[in-house]
């Protein structure tokens, strides 16, 4: 096998004293190319290009931070390593702010020099082995729970290693790795599944288990309710983990961070989820208790969620907050009305309680369906997260954020649902007034495959509300979704590669609720 040989140029002009130096290297595979001045630096760049140059600072004639200067002129993208005899602060950081690769003081030993120029070229490398060793081992490890009884706590476990792969393996080139994860990925949401097939309803008739949509408030937001400070919470519609994770590091530099999760109810929709969220009421109780909500049965669901705004208010007051004020509701829909509100939030005056809702990421997964154009920006899920990134560094979500640590409140971060990138279609059977989700739908007599989705003819059990005495549900399972006989392979390719959510995935129901609090607080 070739050796990949790394050329280095060498500039110092006491070079032929660094011998011994370039012998030790040249025999761990190093090239050198040695020169004793800036004018001679500049003479070897232009003619070839290097993978590292090490340059002295101090040097008769042309000094190192103008041999700096020029070679970046010409060859932008070298790593440069200073190499200097002063060890003053300001010309440390000269050089840092002229965009080296690092620095070493003189007197050099070749370990020093080997151990930089390694961290610079081989970083990637070795990064990667390590990478591969750590996330086998790691998947090992959680592949022997499934062989035995699994809580939802494991199941938050599994989900959390597998988003955090999501976003580490971004980095690495092992196409052959990336393939084998999402592999692994779909035997554990096959497993997760069947978990939640045979303990969902347990949850619901025992009230045992994790979190649910409709605890959601009442367990990580009233706590941090009080006359001091508004709290604010805050719901990003359809936001997975992993994307979750690529915004936490921009955040961490102005707040504390504290992640804990909950499980969204099925469907992991918005219109059932958040409506649980906000009123604290599963779907069926939220049926009976304000049963307009569902006036009109399946034909308009963009209606579902109208009143979110009353239903926080009344289970505001059913927490019974001894905090003077009422909790005040927004949801952010275009960019003006986005930037008002963050002008305003200042002139507010004794709220406890902001609650505030984004619905871009959901409209982007939508629009993705539809766009040719944002299905080449975005492709995949790497691309979506980095869509998601871009959106939120320059968003009305993070001006509150940085508002947040400026007054020093507390702020909680969430989501309803996740999505999945949906691979596969099912024909879903039913009547013509059937709804016309994908991942997830009710009606009347419906039916499916059962080892692609769950078929529930009694809705109680899972606490979904009846709207005929033959309304039965369909929940998609994995990577799943539904298309009718008819058509079928026109509805196939075109919802094929999409981002849908109201199914059974660790993506969509595991979901993140991040507490920010001030720093050092």
């Amino acid at each position: 096998m070739a050796v990949d040989t790394k050329k280095v140029l060498w500039v110092d002009d006491e070079i032929d004293l660094l011998q011994s130096h370039r012998i030790i290297l040249e025999g761990k595979g190093f090239q050198i190319t040695a020169v004793a001045s800036g004018e001679d630096a500049l003479a070897a760049v232009t003619k070839e290009s290097f993978d590292l140059i090490l340059l002295d600072e101090m040097m008769p004639g042309m000094d190192g931070l103008t041999t700096l200067e020029e070679i970046k002129k010409i060859r932008p993208h070298i790593p440069v390593v200073m190499v200097t005899k002063s060890e003053e602060e300001h010309l440390m950081n000269q050089a840092i702010g002229k965009n080296i690769a690092d620095y070493l003081t003189k007197p050099v030993n070749p370990s020093q020099v080997l151990a930089v120029a390694k961290k610079i070229l081989d970083s990637r490398r070795i990064q990667s082995d390590f990478l591969t060793r750590d996330y086998i081992g790691g998947f090992n490890a959680l592949r022997t729970k499934l062989y035995g009884p699994m809580e939802p706590s494991d199941w938050v476990e599994i989900h959390q290693y597998l988003s955090h792969w999501d976003v580490e393996l971004e980095r690495m080139a092992d196409e052959g790795l990336k393939e084998s994860h999402l592999s692994q990925k779909k035997e554990f949401n096959l497993e997760f599944a069947k978990y939640i097939e045979r303990e969902y309803p347990r949850w619901l008739k025992n009230q045992t288990g994790p979190v649910l949509s409709p605890s959601l408030i009442k367990t990580f937001v009233a706590p941090h309710i009080n006359d001091k400070k508004p709290t604010f919470f805050i719901v990003v519609d359809c936001m997975r983990l992993d994307q979750w994770l690529i915004v936490e590091p921009i955040i961490a530099d102005y707040l504390d961070i504290q992640t804990q999760y909950y499980y969204s109810i099925l469907p992991t929709s918005t219109p059932f989820a958040r409506n649980a969220i906000f009123s604290g009421m599963f779907p069926d109780e939220l049926a009976k208790y304000k049963p307009e909500i569902w006036e009109g049965g399946t034909s308009d669901e963009r209606s579902l969620n109208r009143f979110e705004d009353t239903l926080l208010a009344e289970q505001y007051r059913r927490l019974k907050f001894k905090v003077p004020g009422e909790p005040k509701y927004f949801k952010m829909g275009d960019l003006k009305e986005e930037e008002g509100f963050v002008k305003r939030l200042s002139t507010y005056q004794n709220t406890p309680l902001y609650a505030v809702v984004f619905n871009f990421l959901d409209i982007l997964a939508h629009g993705r369906s539809q766009s040719k154009v944002l299905q080449q920006i975005a492709p995949d899920e790497a691309a979506f997260r980095t869509l998601m990134r871009s959106w939120f560094s320059h968003s009305t979500l993070f001006d509150i954020v940085k508002y947040v640590a400026q007054i020093g409140a507390t702020c909680v971060i969430t989501t309803d649902h996740g999505a999945v990138l949906c691979s596969r279609g099912t024909v879903a059977y039913g009547k013509r007034d059937t709804s016309t989700n994908l991942r997830y739908k009710y009606g009347d007599n419906l039916n499916c495959e059962p080892r692609e989705a769950l078929l529930i003819k009694n809705p109680e059990l899972y606490r979904l509300p009846r709207f005929t005495l033959a309304t039965t549900f369909l929940i998609a399972r994995e990577d799943y979704y539904f298309v009718y006989p008819t058509n079928y392979n026109e509805y196939n390719l075109k919802f094929h590669n999409t981002f849908q959510h109201g199914g059974i995935t660790m993506e969509e129901m595991i979901v993140p609720v991040a507490t920010l609090r001030p720093k050092g607080r």
